[in-house]
């Protein structure tokens, strides 16, 4: 028989599913990806049909091995998108569409039952993201659908139980949804009553690297995989990105430049403030301290595709427009020539966390074009991250000295020199691009003994290529702007809320 030394990391995200398999030393033999959607039914408004999730996780897993000797393969663990989260009859079907991380319309919600006792459970500061706000819009709006709920599912719990048909996530899967209780890893049962939910109508929790059960036949057929398959609990997407960049101790923080910019460390002591959102780590009894802009390549994409006007097709270039764009701001000096931008495109989360905050351009004058304004929503996100990050040391006592960088803006080398030049700390970027999905092949690999324990997986696994060191010139130029942009929203505040108020 071959020998059972690889293993399949899953990463079920708001807009695809990826399957990767993964050998022992972290790299990457085979790799599908498969898309769904994504709707937005009313402006605050994020949802998806949970049986795509599967659809295309399915899709991914079934392509992916079909290029490897299946025999081979130990184990399966999925990451995902995290708050999201399903409602579920007694069969496993869908009631209504699932509810996304992206879905704001609970702000009510928040401004009523949001409270200090709540953060200090849960880690979350109350903001419409996690799912207990959604699940108490639900039971205003919607008390029908809470009625004949049967399971109420992490993107994780749903895709486990496709695979093996019991109904358990991680701790770390569950956390998100904002009903577990951070000093215990349990479901809290006050923050469950509250809903109007019991532990009937939620999935068993395990600790993350647990096995949840096995690959059932039919399942194993269909997907390709050998019988009987482990399925290993996995986590959420940011804390498996933490895994995947190789952090497993404090001093060092992933920065995913994706959609959104996510950046966390890890802490091996509870701790909770508006600084950063705390969930549970990878690592079990371990904990990830999190800041968070919404507006990263999104606010990138929304000028590219709104204002920039760049066809390189029409010029005959094999280049994107932001590869145009980002060389002509390239050529512009740190401020871009006196123009500063607030990067709320979808309000203010850590540490204001401000649903009615909106993105701002600030010196706006006859000379500026796009790279200045290019280089300023890249600017913008530097001096925002700079601004949690030390917001964050502040509260923990904590200092991070270097950051470790991924997601698609990784890829910019301009965006990374302001980084590094705005934060003054070095940036490293991941060797594997896949590092989300490569941390739930990290406890895979934990799991069946293809690595000793979690800690030894997350360092036989990870690897970084390229750095970037910061200028000290343009860094002193940096710390003049930064002190001119941490007051930009203060004093906008209030007219972001009379604004809210006029408009609805």
């Amino acid at each position: 028989m071959a020998e059972r030394d690889l293993v399949i990391g899953v990463d079920c995200s708001t807009t695809a599913a990826k399957a990767v398999v993964w050998n022992a030393a972290g790299t990457a033999l085979s790799m599908a990806r498969c898309d769904f959607d994504l709707v937005h039914p009313q402006p605050s408004y994020a949802e998806q049909n949970a049986e795509d999730w599967w659809a295309a996780t399915g899709a991914a897993i079934r392509r992916a091995v079909q290029t490897v000797d299946a025999a081979r393969i130990a184990a399966i663990c999925v990451t995902h998108q995290r708050e999201t989260f399903a409602c579920l009859d007694a069969d496993g079907r869908p009631l209504r569409p699932a509810m996304l991380w992206a879905d704001t319309r609970a702000t009510a919600e928040v401004e009523k039952y949001g409270t200090d006792e709540v953060h200090r459970l849960t880690g979350k500061p109350p903001n419409p993201t996690p799912a207990w706000y959604k699940l108490l819009w639900l039971a205003e709006h919607e008390p029908e659908t809470l009625s004949r709920t049967a399971k109420v599912v992490d993107v994780q719990a749903f895709l486990v139980h496709k695979l093996t048909g019991q109904w358990r996530t991680s701790w770390a899967s569950a956390d998100p949804l904002g009903l577990v209780d951070l000093s215990t890893f349990d479901y809290h049962d006050g923050l469950l009553g509250q809903v109007g939910l019991t532990r009937d109508q939620v999935c068993e929790l395990s600790a993350p690297g647990a096995l949840l059960g096995t690959v059932t036949a039919d399942v194993a057929r269909e997907l390709g995989l050998p019988g009987a398959l482990p399925v290993v609990a996995g986590v959420g997407d940011g804390q498996s990105a933490q895994l995947g960049c190789g952090i497993a101790a404090p001093g060092t923080a992933y920065l995913n430049l994706g959609t959104g910019v996510v950046s966390g460390t890890y802490s091996g002591q509870y701790a909770h403030g508006v600084e950063f959102r705390t969930l549970a780590a990878g690592i079990p009894g371990g904990y990830t301290l999190e800041t968070f802009i919404g507006g990263g390549t999104y606010n990138v994409k929304w000028f590219v595709e709104r204002f920039a006007g760049v066809d390189t097709r029409a010029l005959g270039l094999e280049l994107t427009p932001e590869q145009v764009l980002e060389a002509a701001a390239a050529q512009l000096p740190p401020g871009a020539q006196g123009l500063l931008a607030l990067p709320y495109w979808t309000g203010a989360l850590t540490p204001y966390w401000d649903h009615h905050a909106r993105g701002a351009l600030i010196g706006l004058n006859g000379m500026h074009g796009k790279a200045h304004v290019y280089r300023a929503l890249l600017e913008s996100i530097a001096f925002e991250q700079r601004l949690l990050t030390t917001g964050a040391e502040k509260a923990t006592g904590t200092p991070i000295t270097r950051m470790i960088a991924l997601g698609g803006g990784s890829r910019s080398r301009v965006w990374c020199q302001i980084i590094a030049d705005v934060l003054q700390r070095r940036v490293d970027v991941v060797a594997e691009p896949e590092s989300t999905c490569l941390g739930s092949g990290m406890l895979a690999a934990a799991a069946v003994g293809i690595h000793d324990g979690i800690e030894q997986a997350v360092a036989g696994m990870s690897a970084t290529g390229r750095h970037t060191d910061p200028d000290p010139a343009e860094a002193q130029l940096y710390d003049g702007l930064y002190a001119v942009y941490r007051d930009i929203y203060p004093s906008l505040r209030g007219l972001f809320g009379r604004l809210a108020a006029v408009t609805g």
